[in-house]
C-alpha cells in the first residue's frame, strides 16, 4: 500500500520558507534588478553584497560583537541558574513554589521596559559599549528561563543518586560537576540554545548599551538602513549571514534539544 504524501505540511512549509527565499534571492540581486521588475530570482548574480560585508569592518564585526556578548551571556545565565535550580529542585523552603514560578514574571518583561533604567546604570558604571553590559543586561531576561529549564531537568534525576554519591564521599560541588551534569545535558544545551538566541536577536537594549566599539549587526543594519536607504541587497546580504549563527547552533545541539524538550520544563 503505497503512504500517502501529507500536502498540508507540505504547503505550511512553503509558505513559511518564502520569505527566507525570498531574502536570499534578494542577496544575490542587485538594486537595479529588485528596483525594477519583479523576478523570482536573480537574473545576475552579484556577489558584491558579501564581499563587501566581508572585508569592511565595519559591518564584519557586527557579527563578532554580537557572537561575543552572547557567548557570555550563555555562560554567565547557565552558570548562575544551575545551582539555583539545583537549590529549587532538592531543597524546600518558606515560599520557594510562589519564588520560582514569580521568575516568570520577569521572563515575559518587555526589554523597553528596562531600558532606561539599564543605560543609566552601565553609564555611572562606564560599562556603556562594553560586551559585559550587554551580556549582563541579558541575563535579566534569561536566569529566570534557564532556571526553569534546568529545574525541571534536575527534577528527572532521582535524589537516590544525591545520596549515593554523598555515601561514596563526593562534595556536593564534586556531584554536580561529574555525576549530575552528565545527566542533564540535554537540559543545558536546551537553555543555553534559548539564551543564545535571546542575545543574538534581542536588538533594544544592545543597540542602546552600545555605541561603536560593541555595536552589533543588528544596530549597524539599522543605522546603514538610514544611510544606505536605497541599497536593499545589502541589507539583504546581511541579514542572511544574520541566519548562520543560530542555525549552525541548532545543527551542532539538536541530539541534545531533542532529548531536552522531552524532559523536564521548556518554555
Amino acid at each position: 500500500m503505497k503512504r500517502k504524501i501529507p500536502i498540508a505540511p507540505i504547503i505550511y512549509v512553503m509558505l513559511l520558507m518564502t520569505p527566507v527565499y525570498w531574502l536570499v534571492a534578494m542577496s544575490f540581486k542587485t538594486n537595479a534588478e529588485i528596483g525594477g521588475q519583479l523576478t523570482f530570482y536573480p537574473h545576475e548574480v552579484s556577489l558584491e553584497n558579501y564581499k563587501l560585508i566581508f572585508t569592511d569592518p565595519d559591518w564584519y564585526w557586527g557579527y563578532i560583537n554580537a557572537i561575543i556578548y552572547a557567548a557570555m551571556n550563555v555562560a554567565i545565565s547557565v552558570g548562575v541558574a544551575l545551582p539555583a535550580a539545583y537549590a529549587f529542585s532538592r531543597h524546600d523552603f518558606y515560599g520557594h513554589r510562589a519564588l520560582f514560578f514569580s521568575l516568570l514574571m520577569f521572563r515575559m518583561l518587555s526589554p523597553a521596559i528596562l531600558l532606561a533604567p539599564f543605560v543609566q546604570i552601565f553609564s555611572d558604571l562606564q560599562l556603556i559599549d562594553t560586551y559585559i553590559a550587554v551580556a549582563i543586561a541579558h541575563c535579566f531576561f534569561n536566569v529566570p528561563l534557564a532556571i526553569w529549564i534546568l529545574e525541571g531537568s534536575i527534577s528527572t534525576v532521582p535524589r537516590e543518586m544525591d545520596e549515593s554519591a554523598a555515601v561514596d564521599g563526593y562534595s556536593l560541588s564534586g556531584y554536580i560537576l561529574r555525576i549530575l551534569l552528565p545527566q542533564i545535558a540535554p537540559g543545558i544545551a536546551v537553555a543555553a540554545f534559548f539564551c543564545f538566541m535571546f542575545s543574538w536577536i534581542e536588538y533594544m537594549l544592545a543597540n542602546a548599551l552600545t555605541t561603536i566599539d560593541a555595536k552589533p549587526i543588528a544596530g549597524i543594519m539599522t543605522r546603514a538602513a538610514g544611510v544606505l536607504s536605497g541599497d536593499i541587497a545589502l541589507l539583504s546580504a546581511a541579514s542572511v549571514l544574520g541566519l548562520i549563527p543560530g542555525i549552525v547552533l541548532i545543527i551542532f545541539v539538536r541530539k541534545y534539544l531533542a532529548t531536552g524538550f522531552s524532559m523536564g520544563r521548556v518554555m
